[in-house]
């Protein structure tokens, strides 16, 4: 039996909420992608809630955190370009922070996929690089150099010393967790003084994802909570980082992937895929602000 909670990030009450949208999960359309990366939309999804304190979106009775770690454990991949893609736009995005850090030494990345922003990271100058993944697909999809900075398994703060990283980045992953002002403050202990946690997060207020309604990509089985500029702010705030920087920024993925994602019907998509490979247009790269939003925040000297 699930237990319906509070916002995860202003402990307001859920009777304080309004519905966003209701529950859409079709049992017979769970698949291994269900819970993958950079997937093929299925617009299924919790019950969604809409905090009146902090505006946050979220799933009143998630399921359990054991139920959410095997969905991860057992997903498949097939991602391996689009977030070699997303990593250079994270690392273009994070410069500014980068050069704010005290030192660059240790960075940890919560959900980690292949470790392929751990390796751009590495060419910033980190030299211990360490990545916690749920998803023994994605490991495996990882170059065999990476696979020793790979972690499976779920984050968990006991398993690092305080205060021990520079920088903690948790990209497109404050969505799938189950308690992120727990990932957050857990973020806030392991960073040394001056340290950077960066997060990156849809942004449901976004243009994009406001036209497209209950066919955004983002209304999806996996998210737990969806945030806006303001509550990730307040996640930030409460969290007692400073210096906090919320800003939107362009993903660069090629039209192949694009399509992927557009919310057209499924014939006309597939008449569009097939044209654009059949010309070598699905091979452009497009960059695009589709609602994206990284935020970091400081942990205090």
């Amino acid at each position: 039996m699930r237990l319906a909670r509070s916002c995860p990030v202003c402990a307001a009450p859920v009777s304080e909420a309004t519905v966003f949208v209701e529950e859409n999960i079709d049992p017979a359309r769970i698949s291994g992608f269900s819970f993958a990366s950079r997937k093929e939309p299925e617009y299924m999804c919790h019950r969604l809630m809409r905090c009146s304190r902090c505006d946050l979106v979220y799933v009143s009775d998630p399921p359990g955190q054991d139920e959410l770690a095997e969905a991860y454990h057992v997903s498949d991949y097939d991602s391996s370009e689009e977030a070699a893609d997303a990593a250079i736009a994270y690392i273009a995005a994070m410069r500014p922070i980068l050069a704010k850090l005290r030192q660059k030494t240790q960075v940890l990345e919560i959900g980690a996929g292949t470790g392929v922003l751990l390796e751009l990271l590495k060419s910033e100058g980190f030299t211990t690089l360490v990545g916690v993944e749920p998803s023994s697909a994605a490991i495996g999809a990882a170059p065999a150099h990476r696979r020793p900075w790979l972690r499976e398994g779920i984050f968990v703060e006991s398993d690092f010393e305080p205060a021990s990283f520079d920088l903690i980045c948790c990209f497109m992953t404050m969505e799938h967790v189950q308690d992120p002002m727990a990932t957050a403050m857990a973020a806030r202990r392991l960073l040394r003084p001056g340290g950077a946690f960066v997060t990156v997060t849809h942004d449901y207020t976004s243009l994009v994802n406001r036209l497209l309604g209950k066919k955004s990509p983002i209304i999806d089985i996996e998210h737990m909570q969806i945030f806006s500029g303001a509550s990730i702010r307040q996640l930030f705030s409460r969290c007692g980082f400073q210096d906090i920087s919320v800003r939107p920024f362009y993903n660069k993925y090629s039209l192949k992937y694009w399509l992927r994602l557009a919310p057209i019907p499924a014939a006309a998509k597939a008449s569009v895929r097939s044209f654009s490979a059949g010309t070598g247009l699905d091979r452009i790269k497009l960059a695009i602000n589709v609602g994206n939003t990284m935020t970091a925040g400081f942990a205090p000297l």
